[in-house]
């Protein structure tokens, strides 16, 4: 249990988690809320079960793993676990989806769809994150004191 919380004071973790948390919100609010154009919880669910055929339960976990897995990472909250479900989502997108569209993203138009280097970078992230820990001004800073004493 400790070693979920367990992180040190540094900026790194602190940036990482942040930056990632940041990116990742409007992503998970689009497929929970309908938030920045999405299609709310009913429509990805649909999407998801329907038109991807992926087991009702994978989109349920997508869904939540993106937004309060962001918001997780933002307070610093389970950042371990959170980092984890953000990039087995993103190995899943790029496997189900991305990989048959190459590396990069459709930038000009002109692919089927869009590549994988920005899932790339959120594994990147996600793995750092699993190894540092949440950093500085996060919760799991608070926990991991609290279960030292």
């Amino acid at each position: 249990m400790k070693v979920l919380f367990q992180t040190d004071d540094s900026w790194t973790g602190l940036i990482l988690r942040v930056t990632l948390g940041l990116v990742m919100f409007p992503h998970g609010a689009q497929k929970l809320l309908g938030w920045y154009g999405g299609f709310g919880f009913g429509g990805t669910m649909n999407f998801f079960t329907e038109t991807m055929h992926l087991p009702w339960l994978v989109a349920f976990l997508i869904i939540i793993g993106e937004f309060f897995g962001s918001l997780g990472l933002l307070a610093g909250f389970l950042t371990r676990f959170s980092a984890a479900s953000i990039g087995v989502i993103m190995l899943g997108a790029v496997s189900l989806v991305h990989w048959p569209h190459g590396f990069f993203m459709n930038w000009f138009g002109k692919q089927q769809g869009e590549g994988y280097e920005y899932h790339l970078l959120v594994i990147g992230i996600a793995i750092a994150l699993m190894i540092t820990g949440a950093g500085r001004w996060s919760v799991d800073k608070l926990v991991a004191e609290k279960l030292a004493r």
